[in-house]
């Protein structure tokens, strides 16, 4: 029995050390990617970021860029933070496609096209790029015309409309965004920033 504990014991040990070893070999490539990336040449570190910003669905993104008045790295942007280009996300509230809407917004935006449209089955509609692009990219563009700002249309993006203007009446934050860092919820306070960062790297790429 004592031999067998000292195996079991001997096995879980050595399993460790292989996890352990594991983590340390990710650490040790992941270290040596981002100093490739800062000692490449200029072309082959743009190279690299635009495998890790991609535009995919371009076609999609200029179409609806232009016509809905959106700067259209804005609208890779915010694919990137919320789907990473996957067509099938759905996050646990419920939310779907590349742009993750929820269907009722969905819905709402689809009355506010040209000409207004009505899905019979707006879930299976969203998880189309076509669809869920146009969709996305018209209600972000409501919320710019709604706020002037692009922080705070992104707020009410992931937050939604009726708690940022709240912060706004409340005067948590301010209207014209200056002090968007206020932003109480950390999730959105953090993807504000995280697509503001994102919008100018893909500025600059392409």
């Amino acid at each position: 029995m004592q031999i067998f504990q000292k195996q079991l014991i001997g096995t879980i040990a050595s399993k460790g050390e292989i996890n352990i070893r594991k983590i340390k070999n990710i650490i040790v490539i992941l270290l040596l990617i981002c100093i490739a990336i800062i000692v490449a040449p200029t072309q082959f570190r743009k190279k690299i970021m635009k495998i890790i910003y991609p535009q995919k669905y371009e076609n999609f993104v200029k179409v609806y860029a232009e016509k809905y008045q959106v700067n259209e790295n804005l609208i890779f942007a915010i694919i990137k933070a919320e789907s990473n280009f996957n067509v099938n996300a759905e996050s646990s509230k419920g939310a779907k496609g590349l742009m993750q809407l929820m269907e009722e917004t969905a819905n709402d935006v689809a009355i506010k096209l040209e000409p207004p449209r009505k899905y019979e089955n707006i879930g299976e509609e969203l998880l189309k790029p076509e669809v869920n692009i146009e969709l996305g990219t018209k209600y972000i563009s409501i919320l710019l015309e709604k706020y002037k700002k692009i922080e705070v249309a992104l707020a009410a993006y992931n937050a939604g409309t009726g708690i940022v203007d709240s912060w706004i009446e409340r005067k948590v934050i301010k209207a014209d965004g200056t002090d968007i860092e206020n932003v109480p919820y950390r999730e959105t306070n953090q993807y504000i920033r995280k697509i503001l960062r994102d919008y100018k790297i893909y500025q600059n790429l392409y």
